[in-house]
């Protein structure tokens, strides 16, 4: 049942980027993952802001020297932050998500929710061409790594068990990420 609406879904979104020509593929994305009503002016002018074309490489070092011990461990090393005890868990505020390394604009409030898992969780990212997903079979287990598609960096996993309209549960550490409340 899951793959009937699963498809579903990406035919939905299809039709809805094809109808939505005057707008980036980006914007067009958000819009049918957040439901019907168009994206705030605000996440429009994040996605317009940040290209995907300005590809972010350094040095480890140069990494080690710009971030935080703390975000080099979870950004670079893959590492995880402690649950419940991070600074976006419990975030309420309207805004973006950035990528804490490089500032690409991730996620937005709009499909932010509740997971109880200790992480910030969102149904859906900003766009799907913000994020990289990638198999981690680390920990004796497989899982869905999402890496920042701008620089690479670590930002958490994705699990199949997230609310509607997708399903899917980006579970991220907020140490990975910058958030810029609407202004």
């Amino acid at each position: 049942m899951k793959t009937v609406q699963f498809i579903c879904m990406i035919a939905a979104l299809n039709f809805f980027a094809c109808a939505q020509q005057e707008t980036s593929n980006d914007v067009a994305i958000s819009t049918a993952l957040a439901g019907d009503e168009p994206l705030p002016d605000y996440v429009k002018q994040a996605l317009n802001s940040e290209t995907l074309q300005d590809t972010v490489v350094k040095s480890e070092e140069e990494w080690r020297e710009e971030l935080t011990q703390e975000e080099f461990y979870v950004l670079r090393e893959e590492g995880t932050e402690t649950p419940f005890r991070n600074e976006y868990n419990s975030n309420k505020k309207e805004g973006i998500y950035y990528c804490a390394a490089c500032h690409n604009p991730m996620f937005t409030s709009y499909t932010k929710f509740e997971s109880g898992t200790g992480w910030p969780s969102f149904y859906a990212p900003i766009a799907k061409e913000r994020v990289k997903e990638v198999e981690d079979i680390t920990m004796g287990m497989v899982r869905t790594e999402v890496e920042c598609a701008r620089c690479g960096s670590h930002i958490g996993h994705v699990f199949p068990d997230g609310p509607e309209p997708t399903g899917l549960r980006y579970c991220l550490n907020s140490v990975a990420l910058d958030f810029e409340a609407k202004k």
